[in-house]
């Protein structure tokens, strides 16, 4: 007969999980807004889980604040905006972080006027005022698009905003456009009050902007040591979005559930302009997502030159890779 004290040790033996799982934070860029829905759903589906993964997601302030977490390594991987992390790359060359699947195939950097006020058209931007906040991603990217579109820049009177009162200043009419993301200043401006068919949605990726959006980034460090951890890290995620493209509502519940105060029709509605204008694109339909285009981005990194001056050679493979992607990447179907 065995000794108890030796079953009570078999017993705890059998019990213990074939593979410890492996603990990866993630740092968004922002609030628990309903772009982040998917990221929540692969958490309470199991996606993560069935990866040996265990997930925790912490709301960010920007990509400048997402970016140096992963560097640093206080997270193995984020989300940030891929031309951040590029001008981040310039002035940090031996920092160990590269982007590792492209989400937003289009940027949703965005010029929001109001019809009413006579924008529509990039030309209309022209002896208006236009609010932008000084730190805005859309706002950087602005003489990229303005020289794309021979924009008159002296002809535009630029009014510095903060972000509290960029739509409020537009909703009521102090300035005739503004700068920001399509999905969360057209939604904001709803919010209110200003009537949705009066709101024109100029996104910079429609008029000649080749940059990408953002993309989850990953401590290379990290990487090196638990390739298989970031691979079904992307495998769990493109399994979120898939399933917040076919269900945003459930998706929705999923992010309400961790910020109780939000009002979960408008985080629905700003989830699906998320999917239909920044992720499911026509090239990610063709191609799948996560990868990238190398001519769209060589032709990105050129257009990048136009605002900023690099310290070092632009070096592609030095700001994305798709060792942890599929080939094909993910289908969204």
């Amino acid at each position: 007969m065995l000794h108890r004290s030796l079953i009570g040790l078999m017993g705890i033996a059998l019990a213990a999980p074939a593979f410890a799982e492996t603990d990866m934070p993630f740092a968004l860029d922002w609030k628990f807004e309903g772009p982040a829905a998917p990221y929540f759903t692969a958490i309470d589906k199991g996606f993560f889980a069935d990866k040996d993964l265990t997930v925790e997601i912490t709301a960010g302030q920007g990509s400048l604040d997402a970016i140096p977490k992963v560097a640093t390594g206080a997270f193995p991987v984020g989300f940030a905006d891929i031309n951040s992390l590029i001008k981040f790359l310039d002035q940090n060359p031996d920092a160990p972080v590269i982007a590792v699947m492209m989400v937003y195939d289009k940027p949703p950097f965005a010029i929001v006027g109001r019809k009413s006020l006579g924008v529509e058209m990039p030309k209309d931007l022209e002896g208006k005022v236009l609010g932008a906040p000084p730190p805005d991603g859309a706002w950087a990217q602005f003489p990229i698009f303005a020289a794309e579109n021979d924009l008159d820049m002296d002809a535009i009177t630029v009014e510095p905003v903060g972000f509290p009162t960029r739509e409020p200043m537009l909703a009521e009419g102090k300035v005739a456009s503004i700068t920001g993301f399509s999905f969360s200043s057209f939604l904001n401006l709803v919010r209110l009050g200003v009537p949705e068919d009066d709101i024109s949605t100029i996104l910079m990726a429609d008029h000649g902007v080749d940059l990408y959006g953002n993309a989850i980034i990953v401590n290379t460090n990290f990487a090196d040591e638990n390739p298989e951890a970031v691979t079904g890290f992307l495998e769990a995620i493109a399994m979120g979005w898939k399933d917040a493209i076919a269900d945003p509502e459930a998706a929705t519940a999923s992010l309400v559930e961790r910020n109780p105060a939000a009002d979960a029709e408008l985080e629905q509605r700003r989830l699906q302009l998320a999917i239909d204008a920044n992720v499911v694109t026509d090239w990610t339909q063709a191609n799948g997502m996560g990868d990238i285009d190398d001519d769209r981005f060589a032709n990105a990194l050129e257009q990048i030159k136009l605002t900023y001056e690099f310290q070092n050679e632009p070096d592609a493979s030095a700001y994305f890779t798709d060792a942890y992607l599929p080939e094909g990447g993910f289908s969204l179907d």
